[in-house]
Formats: C-alpha cells, structure tokens, sequence
C-alpha cells in the first residue's frame, strides 16, 4: 500500500480541499501518514497571499526530499497555480498540479508514475527523472474556469468540527491582492450539494460546520437561474438534523444588511461570531484599497451586529503598512 503524506498552508478552503483530496486517496486505497513520515508521495497545498506564504511553500517544499530523496512530490494551491513557471525551476518538484485540477489529483500522480517510474516504482534521483517528466505542469487558465469544481461529498476530517466550501473565485480585485488571480472569478456551489454534503457529515457524527469559501460573501451571485444567496444557504443547512452549530468563515461588511440580519437572528444555531474584514480604518485608503465600503460604512455593520447578536464576537484583519500614492 503507497504512503500518502499531505502539508496545507493558508486558508479553510485549503483545509477543505486537502481533506477533500485525501479522501480521493483513501478511496484508491492509499495511506495517509503524517507529513514527517517516510512517504511514497508528498502533496504541498500551497498558499500565496504574501511574500510570507511564498517562502515557507518554498521551505516545506524543499523539506520533502530530506525526508524521502525517492519519493513523488506533488505542489498544488495558489502558489503553484500564479507560479508555475518559477516552480518548475526547483528541481526537487515532480508534479505542479493547478487548483482547478485538484479533483484529478489521483489521477495525474498514477499517470505520472506509470509515464516515468513504472507503476509501482519511485523515482531515483540518479536517473534525473524530473529533467523530462511527463506533463509536470498540470494546470488550466483558471480566469476561464466558470463552474464550481465540485469535489462530491467529502466527510474526511481530523477535527470535531468540518470546514464546508460553498464557493470559490472572487470578483473584487482588492488592489493588494493576487487571490482573484489564483482563484478565478465567482463560482457557487449547488445548494442541493451542500445539503448533501452536510447531512452525511452530521450522519457521522459531526456536530458543527464551517462555512467558507474565497469570497463567501458572494455566494449565488453567480447563480443564472435562482436568486438564492447565502443566507438561504444558511436557512437550510439550520434545518439538518444533528447540526448543532454553524460558523461563518471570513465576511465582507457588505454582506451585513438589514435584511440579512434580520433573516439571520433566525437561524438558530448560527455561532454568534463574525470575522468581519476591516483592512483599514481610513476611508482615503479604503478607496486606495478598492474595498467598496468606508469606515464609517463597518461602523453602521457593527453596530447592527451588536444589536442583534448581544453576546456577539467580532474579529477582524488590518494592514498596517499599505503604501500611500505621491
């Protein structure tokens, strides 16, 4: 039986997609073994938000063949999908695998190996398999992907609780951030999908969910032939039987109406925290931002928030060094 061997970096939606992956493994009837275990196989989920992220995907990258010098490695995530070209150059990489191709990854990694080490073989380094690897580059132009690459009904996860991604893509284009370009436009998940997915995880056992996405505020905009958006999301999923709590991944304040909280007051098991995403405090950078909101704009959110929820905990993310215009 091969060793499987998984490092995730960054965000809920690579938490989410990595145990989505490693159930496709479990399927073929691989191991999952700890990241520091001898393995047949490494897969890095990358990240790439910050120059921070680049670097510790590159150091964790570089790690695997101290621990293994034969075996695959596999790089996916973010960095590998805006990086590829810069990837390729490590010579460590035998696979770049795309965030679109994610779903497939069992697939390529045993077409790999039946193209360059047989089918049960690894590689050896002393043959420089990795200088004329079969497709080493496997990824598409995300900007072109316009449905939500639906993994199926994922119920693999180490915690009490499961990470639920509903969405992907974002169309904001926040002049800081490279997520729009790693992750694509809007792509909603089918509400049905999301049941299903929920209800099978609560038949495990499973009590609480997280809800998340890349810009899960955006949930259903991209929906042609409904008008369900996310808190009709949620209004469902509080039906589930044996869901005892959902909680909401990272907000735009946008997102924070009258209407929808007023809906949301409702939905009865929601966890009454909100990660509410700030940036800055100053309207003039706020604009600099593209963030489409002004402070006083989060003020007015917070304060229907409290309202509602009087135990209500809010976080929140800020920039502290954004750059001003001469």
């Amino acid at each position: 039986m091969k060793k499987v061997a998984f490092y995730t970096l960054g965000c809920k939606v690579n938490q989410y997609e990595t145990n989505a992956m490693i159930e496709k493994f479990l399927d073929k009837n691989y191991e999952i073994v700890d990241f520091e275990e001898l393995a047949d196989i490494y897969i890095i989920n990358t990240c790439t938000v910050t120059n921070m992220s680049d670097r510790k995907s590159r150091q964790i990258i570089r790690r695997v063949k101290q621990i293994n010098p034969n075996s695959i490695l596999a790089v996916t995530g973010c960095y590998a999908q805006v990086a590829s070209k810069d990837l390729e150059k490590i010579e460590e990489i035998d696979l770049i695998i795309g965030n679109t191709e994610k779903k497939e990854i069992v697939n390529i990694i045993e077409n790999y190996c039946k193209k360059n080490v047989g089918v049960d073989a690894h590689i050896d380094p002393k043959n420089n398999a990795n200088t004329n690897c079969y497709n080493k580059i496997n990824l598409t132009d995300i900007n072109n992907q316009k449905e939500f690459v639906d993994f199926g009904t994922t119920t693999y996860t180490e915690k009490t609780r499961a990470v639920i991604k509903v969405q992907d893509g974002c169309n904001n284009f926040c002049s800081y951030c490279i997520i729009p370009y790693a992750k694509g436009r809007v792509r909603s998940r089918k509400l049905e999908s999301v049941i299903k997915e929920i209800t099978s995880i609560a038949e495990k056992g499973i009590k609480e969910v997280v809800i998340t996405g890349i810009h899960v505020a955006s949930y259903g905009i991209d929906f042609k032939d409904s008008n369900i958006r996310l808190i009709d999301l949620l209004e469902e999923i509080n039906k589930i039987d044996g869901i005892e709590r959902i909680r909401l991944g990272s907000l735009e304040p946008n997102l924070i109406t009258d209407e929808f909280v007023e809906r949301l007051k409702n939905v009865n098991k929601i966890c009454d925290h909100f990660h509410l995403s700030l940036q800055s405090g100053c309207t003039e950078t706020l604009k600099r931002m593209n963030r489409k909101y002004s402070a006083e704009d989060f003020e007015k959110v917070v304060e229907r928030l409290r309202n509602a929820f009087p135990n209500v905990a809010l976080t929140t993310d800020i920039i502290v060094g954004f750059p001003r215009r001469n």
